[in-house]
């Protein structure tokens, strides 16, 4: 489960990916270079062990590689920065998890 392939829906403000037919989604806001993680949104239909981290991962990747900052308000995207150490330097200035 390393290869999520995300898509930018910029009009819904929202990272999706498809899996068995069903949409996972983590929506956002923007602000200047910042990015705020609000919420996941993944249907009880998919079980896949580890898809949420590695959707989540995917979507860590995208941001950058376009050099935004993340801001995470949503507690499981908060709590995966919190496990996985090596996205720190991801967070603006200030903000701590």
């Amino acid at each position: 489960m390393n290869d999520v392939l995300i898509k930018d829906n910029t009009f819904l403000r929202q990272f999706e990916t498809s899996f068995d037919g069903h949409l996972a989604k983590i929506e956002y806001s923007s602000q200047e270079r910042k990015v705020f993680l609000t919420k996941i949104v993944v249907p009880e239909e998919i079980t896949q062990e580890g898809f949420n981290e590695s959707f989540i991962k995917a979507v860590l990747h995208h941001l950058q590689e376009n050099n935004l900052r993340v801001v995470p308000t949503s507690p499981q995207i908060a709590g995966f920065l919190r496990r996985n150490r090596q996205y720190k330097e991801m967070l603006p200035v200030g903000i701590r998890i």
